[in-house]
């Protein structure tokens, strides 16, 4: 692949130069959507039809699904979604105005709506790995993954726990944080895909600095907010209440949000989550900073659930992805909405735009010409 680099270790990378990802393409043409089929048996593929259905959504984005366009077309009809399909032999082959899909399979995709099968997280793991491929081709400009089955995927060519652990290694980045974003709140999680029983002993006062950095710079650098606030919650109930319920936040969290005003950042905290969350106050704070997984998702998809996208901040490529899983519950039967999804695409394209503001304004600053000593000598 042409954009595929090695690391030391000889390990290919994902790889996208400034030059080549950032300035390749000017800011008035259409974003070029990488799509993910997720796992065939669960909501993914409706989710993708329903929201392209409203062809608004092609003005600005070119859509490339990888998976299977015949299935698509037949899962179109059986739920009731118009949109034109159009199968092509290579993503850099996609039209504005369809829903282009490039086959990673010549067989037709017979799902088993509901079930957890094996096969199903192959496939899943092929239309990931062939989205990957075209991100690094230059195929596509953004990726955005449709839900997997976390268990069924797991192989001998992925071991991960799931989408995000995944690219981070395919990119060469040890650190990524996962945010969770709406039009009102924006969630980053510290410790991610870590056991409860872990949490505490994994949080440090360096990894919440490094978070909460990463955090800071992605919403000014991805999200386009000068200097923003960000609150960080506490790990214990209400903040440990002066160390009365844990030390955490007096031995590591207090520590850490006094090391990032020093770095110039407005962190503020810790607060407990309950009452965070239940007096409104994350609406005066462009971001949220919380201790583990569910302590930040489960009031973001309480407030904002369907609406909501999971964007992966620190690739230097841009991924988002719905904030539901594969609801295997209802899958097949034409109960799940595109909103969700609709959303993570807009927002890679939002956030694929903004980078390429944020790097032609950063990128080279006026530059004051030394005076000769000449000069300096008349003054």
């Amino acid at each position: 692949m042409q954009k595929i680099k090695q690391d030391r270790g000889s390990r290919p990378i994902l790889w996208h130069p400034a030059q080549d990802y950032l300035r390749n393409m000017a800011q008035s043409k259409p974003i070029r959507i990488g799509i993910t089929w997720g796992d065939p048996n669960g909501v993914g593929s409706e989710c993708i039809l329903k929201a392209f259905e409203d062809d608004r959504m092609m003005d600005d984005l070119v859509p490339v699904v990888f998976g299977h366009a015949e299935t698509l077309r037949q899962q179109a009809t059986q739920f009731k979604v118009n949109v034109d399909i159009r199968e092509v032999d290579d993503a850099g082959d996609a039209k504005p105005g369809s829903l282009s899909c490039v086959n990673i399979s010549d067989e037709f995709l017979q799902p088993d709506w509901g079930q957890p099968q094996p096969k199903a997280g192959e496939f899943a793991r092929l239309s990931l790995e062939a989205a990957v491929e075209g991100l690094a081709g230059n195929k596509v400009d953004v990726i955005v993954t449709a839900p997997i089955n976390k268990d069924t995927i797991q192989s001998g060519q992925f071991k991960f726990p799931g989408h995000t652990e995944y690219l981070a290694d395919k990119a060469g980045v040890k650190d990524v944080l996962m945010i969770l974003a709406s039009d009102t709140l924006r969630v980053g999680v510290v410790t991610g895909h870590v056991p409860l029983k872990d949490v505490a002993s994994t949080l440090t006062k360096d990894r919440i600095v490094k978070h909460g950095t990463m955090l800071s710079e992605s919403l000014e650098r991805d999200f386009g907010i000068a200097s923003p606030r960000i609150a960080v919650l506490g790990l214990n109930p209400h903040a440990g209440d002066n160390g009365l319920i844990g030390e955490e936040e007096k031995t590591t969290i207090i520590p850490a949000v006094r090391a990032m005003h020093e770095k110039g950042i407005q962190a503020h905290g810790p607060f407990g989550a309950d009452g965070f969350f239940g007096s409104g106050d994350f609406k005066h704070f462009d971001g949220v900073l919380a201790m583990y997984h569910d302590q930040g998702l489960v009031p973001f998809k309480s407030l904002s659930f369907g609406q909501g996208v999971n964007f992966t901040a620190g690739l230097p490529v841009v991924r988002t992805s719905p904030d539901h899983g594969t609801a295997f519950d209802i899958a097949g039967k034409g109960e799940a909405n595109g909103r969700s999804f609709r959303a993570a695409c807009w927002m890679a394209a939002d956030v694929r735009r903004q980078r390429v503001e944020h790097r032609e304004m950063t990128s080279s600053p006026l530059k004051i010409p030394k005076k000769r000593d000449s000069e300096r000598e008349r003054f």
